[in-house]
């Protein structure tokens, strides 16, 4: 069965990924991208001599101990990559001068948790219990000795005996439920800030035990050497990949995806089909919406998506040696609430790239302002190109205005100002109504992603999918490992045994 050929679509890190494992276990791959770079929503863009990040903040399985961290080597990331782990997840200033840090060490956060809020000293146990309890689950390494693999199996496997009614109640709790308890009110904001409020509580939990072993650090350089790594394992494997090859159609004869159809015609054919690319897209567009049952339509109709976002990236001609490195910035009180695009905003979040000197020129700094955006809202606002740009730019100039209240005199140093919005990531991306992930991971959907599946369509043979549209959550580790079980899956059915090398 081997040297079958595979049609990937999508150039992300799914379908780098897809294409990667083909390849080492002998299928004949090729990818076919909608833009002219590797990564998909892991990207970044240079203006002026800046490069604005639009992904990583942090990287799961950046500890060599972890699972993930072979998987890692396995696609090209690791090693090779500088990570730095920030003291810091993120900090939380108030208008009456207090400041919530939320610190990446789970002893020191808990210390500060209390002394900041000693009323709210059960509810802060409880957290601080569950990232402890979260940080036990570690699964072994591939390159593990045989026996540790197993001392480590046998202890989660007594783990989740001993604690799996603790974990499934967890499950059930959103973000916005959990923070409820809290009788300080900053904290209560600040958590449903810092994540959500429709997110399930467990895996925050489960974030801040990465970060607290050093297992979520951030890789210097941001996005794009990442995308670029994978994108070169791909071709060290002798894969192919097609830049600026939009698919319209999946090309269907008899119930089986028998190749695509691209944008300017041409019709490439495979044995199988992998669809990497946006879900919507992909089910609704690609194949008409007619391979469609009630578990897909109830996924597009009732489950929660990450939001769409207005992007606004900034070069400054300043550094910050007195702000502390972090993983996801600090958010601060405005003055007065203020309308910026779709919304009125009480506060900005900002993440200074003070970590990684390598994305900003000698002496000066990148940053980032993100928050929520109104797809529709941007949609409907392009239908007038002029007025579209126009508020992209008041925009910018609101931002700049707006950080002198907590950077004073920043307006003067700032030499780049670049905003994108839900429109950029749809454009760029493809992902539906510029979402900057797949669904959210809720109390409601938790239970699929301890059981991920693959995603096949009733009816239809040769085709899969991969990625964040398969399973809640997102992010990079995911859609590596729903690739990997993917190609899994179809060595399987070929009845071959499924390898993965390490470059």
């Amino acid at each position: 069965m081997k040297n079958q050929s595979i049609i990937v679509i999508g150039a992300g890190f799914a379908g780098l990924s897809a294409g990667i494992y083909a390849q080492m276990n002998g299928y004949q791959s090729q990818i076919f991208e909608m833009h002219n770079l590797p990564g998909g929503l892991c990207t970044a863009w240079k203006r002026k001599g800046y490069t604005i990040d639009g992904c990583v903040h942090w990287l799961v399985g950046t500890s060599p101990q972890s699972e993930m961290y072979h998987y890692w080597e396995e696609v090209g990331v690791m090693p090779g990559l500088k990570i730095v782990n920030p003291e810091e997840f993120m900090r939380y200033e108030t208008s009456d001068g207090r400041t919530l840090i939320l610190y990446s060490d789970v002893d020191r956060l808990e210390k500060h948790l209390l002394d900041f809020s000693p009323q709210d000293a059960k509810p802060i146990q409880q957290f601080i219990q569950g990232i402890r309890l979260c940080m036990k689950f570690d699964q072994p390494s591939p390159s593990d000795p045989w026996l540790t693999r197993l001392g480590k199996k046998m202890k989660l496997g007594w783990l989740y005996v001993a604690k799996g009614k603790a974990f499934h109640e967890m499950m059930k709790i959103s973000t916005y439920e959990f923070t409820q308890v809290f009788k300080d009110p900053i904290l209560r904001d600040a958590f449903q800030e810092m994540w959500l409020p429709e997110f399930s509580i467990f895996f925050i939990l489960f974030t801040f035990g990465f970060l607290h072993k050093k297992n979520a650090g951030y890789p210097i350089g941001g996005s794009m050497p990442l995308s670029q790594a994978m994108a070169q394992r791909y071709l060290d494997l002798g894969g192919i990949i097609h830049y600026q090859s939009r698919v319209n159609k999946i090309l269907v004869e008899n119930n089986q995806a028998v190749g695509i159809k691209l944008e300017d015609g041409s019709q490439p054919t495979a044995d199988r089909v992998i669809s990497a690319a946006d879900g919507y897209s992909t089910i609704f567009k690609m194949l008409d919406g007619k391979y469609v049952d009630d578990e897909i339509k109830e996924r597009y109709e009732k489950w929660p998506r990450f939001p769409a976002l207005l992007y606004i990236g900034l070069g400054v001609n300043r550094l910050f040696p007195d702000e502390p490195q972090s993983v996801s910035g600090l958010s601060f009180p405005l003055r007065q609430p203020t309308e910026i695009g779709d919304a009125v905003q009480s506060r900005l979040s900002v993440h200074l790239f003070n970590q990684d000197p390598t994305l900003a020129p000698a002496g000066k700094t990148s940053l980032v302002v993100m928050m929520p955006s109104n797809y529709q809202y941007w949609k409907d606002l392009s239908s007038d190109p002029a007025a579209y740009q126009a508020k992209k730019e008041q925009i910018g100039q609101t931002i700049v205005h707006l950080l002198n209240q907590r950077f004073p005199g920043i307006s003067q140093d700032v030499e780049m100002v670049d905003v994108a919005t839900p429109l950029t990531f749809e454009r760029y991306t493809g992902n539906w109504q510029g979402s900057f992930e797949g669904w959210l991971i809720t109390p409601q959907n938790t239970m699929t992603v301890l059981k991920p599946t693959l995603q096949t369509l009733s009816g239809l043979q040769n085709f899969y999918m991969c990625g964040q549209w398969i399973e809640p959550g997102g992010g990079l580790p995911s859609a590596v490992m729903s690739a990997r079980r993917l190609i899994q899956t179809i060595c399987k059915e070929d009845k071959e045994e499924f390898h993965a090398t390490v470059k």
